[in-house]
């Protein structure tokens, strides 16, 4: 269902593919930015961008989850990062490293920015997966 490409032409990628194919006829789920709240809307890991990464992660998970996918269907994800510390993003990387979500390996790119919508927010991850067959959500 999806094809994952690392370019020989290019410079290896170390945990990413270039690029993931999916066939037409596929449902695919567009996410909007996961974010560092928890359930009632509190921030999470206030100025810890690896806490914020976790909670990130584990509300992509509940996304996922709703629409009938999981970290295993991501093609592609964009990481936001508040910081202009490659030491810092390559730590919020390691996070999502370590969830699986890099398993694909999908296709993501790492971004510093000067910052997201919510006060005090460091981290947001917007993906696109795959909804497998036989999910009627």
């Amino acid at each position: 269902m999806i094809r994952r490409v690392t370019v020989p032409g290019l410079f290896p990628p170390p945990v990413y593919s270039h690029a993931s194919v999916v066939e037409a006829g596929t449902k695919l789920a567009f996410l909007a930015g996961s974010v560092p709240l928890d359930a009632d809307g509190k921030l999470v890991g206030d100025g810890d961008p690896v806490r914020q990464a976790e909670q990130v992660l584990h509300n992509l998970r509940e996304q996922l989850r709703a629409v009938g996918s999981d970290l295993e269907h991501v093609v592609v994800t964009d990481v936001y990062v508040v910081s202009a510390d490659t030491a810092v993003l390559s730590a919020v990387w390691d996070v999502v490293e370590a969830s699986g979500l890099s398993a694909g390996p999908h296709s993501s790119t790492l971004l510093g920015v000067a910052c997201l919508g919510y006060p005090g927010q460091l981290v947001e991850i917007t993906a696109t997966a795959v909804v497998p067959e036989g999910d009627s959500r």
